[in-house]
């Protein structure tokens, strides 16, 4: 799997989230790695990637999550 496939369903697996649960960077590197087969750490590269890029941002509530930036 191509790294651009694996940041859209990333992307995709936060954006299904909003407001229901809010995930940790561990938490989608477990649900995408058992999903594609992908290695973690190349699912943790590819989320670095859209942190740098700023479509997706961590918070902290007690925790760190990622999320998508608000668009403010």
């Amino acid at each position: 799997m191509d790294k651009e496939e694996l940041k859209k369903r990333i992307f995709e697996l936060v954006e299904k989230s909003v407001g229901k649960k809010k995930l940790k960077s561990s938490d989608i590197q477990k649900i995408i790695s058992a999903d594609t087969g992908v290695a973690r750490d190349y699912v943790k590269s590819a989320l670095r990637n859209l942190v740098d890029d700023g479509t997706l941002i961590y918070t902290y509530f007690g925790g760190s999550f990622v999320e998508i930036p608000s668009k403010e």
